[in-house]
């Protein structure tokens, strides 16, 4: 819709006044307009949940999508009040067989166990909710695809979420997959490659400037110490010193010579263990970024 004297397309409602107005000339276009909005008013997010009459938004990160009912685990009617003792062994058995109509196949089985444990690996590393959510839609292709058959499905959800962290520039190293999974590298990655090969997956190869904020984070390094960081990796990739080396090695070096320079020095066995690489790794690339780059650092 467009504005009839202007032109204009910014359009904004006024619902206070119940008036389309136009944001460039001020024109009035329309007057008492219709609020589809809710009827009630809320002032927190309590009184939101209590007056709201729909549920919570769909979601791939549980099996059935979070649009099956259930029955709660307190023994309360809707007004609050105790349910008699009479009438709490039929609700039992009605918990019971509503838990069992849930989940009713294998396959259905298998996805609720895969979730389950893609959500307890996704709270401990602490991802957002938009990794968690194309994580679930990457397993579910997978399971159409038959993917899954043969494998283990702690290890294919490990391989999914790595994935997925990929997939939405939120880099986890395969170390940190591995150690929330209880899972060995080898096979995480043994299964990342079936799934991003098989589902033909756009994935980018991380870079050292990815981990960056997250290492200086937990290092507690300030916001100079990440300039300078990126300014010597931005050098380095300008000098060709990052190609086939590891991301995680690198950006931990060049953390490491950026915490010096800039006054704030850690060691390199803090470094490592937040990096989740070795000391001579760290020394390593930094002998490297340093000669290359002509940086001197006092010791």
């Amino acid at each position: 819709m467009n504005c009839p004297s202007c032109g204009s397309t910014h359009l904004s409602k006024d619902y206070s006044r119940a008036e389309l107005v136009c944001e460039d000339c001020g024109l009035v276009i329309d007057a008492e307009i219709i609020d589809h909005g809710p009827e009630w008013r809320a002032f927190d997010s309590e009184q939101r949940e209590k007056k709201a009459r729909t549920g919570a938004p769909m979601t791939y990160t549980m099996h059935d999508k979070g649009l099956s009912t259930t029955i709660g685990w307190q023994n309360k009617d809707a007004y609050g009040k105790s349910i008699p003792s009479r009438n709490r062994a039929q609700l039992y058995r009605l918990r019971r067989w509503q838990i069992r109509t849930r989940i009713s196949d294998n396959s259905e089985r298998n996805l609720a166990i895969a979730l389950s444990s893609m959500n307890r690996m996704s709270s401990t590393l602490g991802l957002p909710r938009n990794v968690r959510e194309t994580a679930a839609m990457i397993y579910r292709k997978a399971v159409l695809q038959n993917l899954i058959r043969g494998r283990s499905i702690h290890g294919v959800s490990a391989a999914v979420l790595y994935a997925a962290c990929r997939q939405c520039n939120v880099p986890r190293t395969l170390e940190e997959i591995s150690t929330v999974s209880n899972m060995s590298k080898k096979e995480i990655g043994k299964n990342y490659r079936n799934i991003s090969r098989k589902l033909k997956l756009k994935l980018l190869p991380t870079t050292p400037q990815d981990y960056i904020s997250r290492f200086s984070s937990q290092l507690r390094l300030s916001y100079d110490v990440q300039s300078k960081t990126n300014e010597i990796l931005k050098k380095a990739a300008h000098e060709e010193l990052t190609s086939g080396r590891g991301p995680t090695g690198l950006a931990a070096a060049a953390l490491y010579m950026a915490s010096v320079l800039c006054g704030e020095r850690r060691t390199q066995s803090e470094i490592s263990a937040v990096a989740g690489v070795t000391e001579v790794t760290i020394r390593n690339r930094y002998k490297e970024l340093s000669k290359k780059l002509d940086i001197d650092i006092i010791m």
